[in-house]
């Protein structure tokens, strides 16, 4: 399992404390912020873990180890063209929505299939998926989400080309239970640098 330190809103000072500290990945969902910041503590690995839109896509696949969020097939289609151009191969998951929450992003489980075999024709390996249940007051509440997420990979993984080990699950209030269910990533943010700031321009 590791740990994504998600230092979106939060400075360099902040990502350099972190570093200090043995923290080694850090994960934000703003391209313009995260290039900022990449700039200033360039040798951590950095996840981008946010909505990625399609006109961003070139600069994420070039400032990025990893991107969790691919959550359509245009979108999966914009990537395969921008790492052809760019020569950047970034490990993708692919988000899916466990819940059918209407409020947020991500394939319905349904659609992963084929949106993994589109991955196959395109040449763009998939490593694994992410999730995010929905809000709960307690993280018991978020367990059937990610049991079900790695039940779902299990049963996926049969036959896939790629192999989806990777399962981006739990945040700072439910992370615990995450990685009972199987997280191997986990994206924890408050629970290390306190409540969010404003964005860093």
């Amino acid at each position: 399992m590791r740990l994504v330190a998600v230092s979106k809103t939060h400075g360099a000072e902040a990502v350099d404390e972190a570093r200090g500290a043995g923290v080694r990945i850090f994960g934000e969902n703003r391209i313009q912020e995260a290039a900022i910041k990449i700039e200033q503590c360039g040798s951590a690995e950095w996840h981008f873990i946010g909505h990625l839109q399609r006109n961003k896509v070139k600069v994420a696949v070039s400032l990025f180890s990893m991107i969790h969020s691919v959550d359509s097939v245009p979108l999966l289609e914009a990537v395969a063209e921008c790492m052809e151009a760019t020569g950047c191969r970034p490990a993708l998951l692919m988000e899916v929505n466990v819940a059918g929450d209407g409020a947020k992003f991500g394939f319905k489980p349904d659609a992963v299939p084929e949106a993994l075999r589109r991955a196959a024709e395109l040449g763009v390996a998939i490593s694994g998926f992410m999730t995010m249940p929905p809000f709960a007051l307690t993280a018991e509440a978020a367990r059937p989400h990610f049991r079900r997420l790695r039940e779902l990979r299990d049963v996926w993984q049969e036959g896939c080309a790629f192999d989806l080990g990777e399962l981006s699950m739990g945040m700072s209030h439910d992370f615990e239970v995450a990685i009972e269910e199987g997280a191997t990533l986990v994206r924890v943010g408050t629970a290390l640098f306190g409540e969010r700031g404003k964005p860093q321009r």
